[in-house]
Order: structure tokens, then sequence, then C-alpha cells
């Protein structure tokens, strides 16, 4: 028989395993009373076991935050995201066109690069002065850039180069002197829902005086800026 220690007390494992060898004199019998035994020195308390499958499962299942791309891909991409997508919002809103022809001279000239606005219109009136881009009312297919000089319901006279707006004069600094067409005669009342249109290059340009007032539906939007030369940049007035 073994016998405990003297220095202490024996743990209750090994304490049960010391009885069961003591009395495993049968051969026959040995093996149920040693699986006894070693099942009471290697059993595993099934609450841990089904703790611990938990956990490995659960760490199994953790999402993979080691493996997210880096803080400046991230980045990049996000910012990219935002680029195409005020690329996207500027395409609806505005437009580059390019003028052909000298109608508006001097403040735009040929070949000049213009921005034009197609949101404004949506949330304020038109006013007298705006520079446009309209369709073309005798071909709707074709562009042309104009300005508004009268408004719906205004009586509009020309004679001797000038323009009367019920019966007071217009000042039109934005018209060059040698620009003036002293022979136009026009004496109109605008329509409601219409514009009338002219160009600052009066001796060549095909505006009102030719074809007649403009109808709301075919002004595309309001030009807010010269983009090209780049000598000329700057706002259009």
């Amino acid at each position: 028989m073994l016998q405990p220690s003297e220095t202490g007390p024996v743990e209750a494992g090994r304490e049960t395993r010391s009885t069961t060898l003591e009395h495993a004199t049968d051969p026959a019998a040995a093996p149920a009373t040693d699986t006894g035994g070693l099942a009471s020195l290697f059993e595993v308390d099934p609450g841990a076991r089904g703790a611990r499958d938990v956990g490995q499962r659960h760490a199994t299942l953790r999402p993979r935050e080691l493996e997210r791309p880096p803080l400046v891909l991230r980045l990049v991409s996000g910012a990219s995201k935002a680029v195409l997508m005020v690329a996207l919002l500027w395409g609806l809103f505005f437009n580059f066109s390019e003028v052909r022809g000298s109608s508006m001279r001097p403040g735009i000239q040929d070949g000049d690069r213009i921005l034009v606005d197609h949101v404004s219109y949506m949330f304020e009136d038109v006013a007298r002065g705006d520079i446009v881009v309209l369709r073309y009312p005798l071909d709707p297919t074709v562009d042309y850039v104009k300005r508004v000089v009268g408004l719906p319901g205004e009586h509009i006279e020309i004679f001797r180069g000038q323009v009367w707006i019920d019966g007071a004069r217009v000042e039109e600094d934005y018209v060059a002197e040698e620009n003036l067409d002293p022979w136009a005669v026009v004496d109109t009342v605008v329509e409601p829902g219409h514009y009338f249109v002219l160009g600052d290059n009066r001796l060549r340009s095909s505006d009102s005086r030719d074809f007649g007032q403009v109808a709301e539906v075919y002004l595309r939007g309001k030009v807010r800026a010269r983009l090209w030369p780049a000598a000329r940049v700057g706002l259009i007035h």
C-alpha cells in the first residue's frame, strides 16, 4: 500500500488511484476498476470543454479585422468616390460651351469657353441683363448666346441705336458704341412667359429683332464665367 506523503495532504485524485491499485488483485476485474480510476484521473469537466469549444468557435468567427486595407488605401478610395460624385453632379448642373461667332463682342468673343449654369433658374427668376444660352426658336437643335433685355409684360422700343423700356432709356455699358445699330426699329410688348433678347454686338447679331421673342422653355441656362482663354478667365456680367 502506498503511503501518503509525510510533507502534506494527498490530492484527491492521487488518493483514489492508490486505493484502486491496492485492491486490483483479480486480473479480470482490473480493467473495470482501473477504468474507473483512470476516468477519475483524466475526466474533463463537460462545462469547461463546452466553454472551450464555444470560445474556439467564436475565435474562428471573429471579423477579420487584421485583413482590412491600409488607412492610406481607404482614404484614397474614399476621395476617389467623392471626386466621382462631384463630377457627376457638376455634369448635371453645369456644362462647358464653346462660343462660335462675334454677336456678343466685346464681352464674349469667338472661341471663348464659357461655363453655363443650368440650375439657377429653378430657384430664381430671369433678370434683365442676364446672359443666357437658349435654343434658337427656328431650330431648337442650335444654341445661341444672348442677353436678356425685355421681361414679360414690358414695352420695348428700339430706335437710333438705343433701347427704351416702358418709356425709359436703358443704359447699356456692355455695348460698345461702334457696335450700335442705328437703323434697327422695334416697337413691341413682351408676351407672358417670353423674353426679348439681343446680342451685345448689335451690328452682327441675329436676335429677337429677327426671330422674335423667346419662350421661357427655350432658356437652357445662365452664363456664369469664361474659362478660356487663360488671359481672360473670369466672371461674365
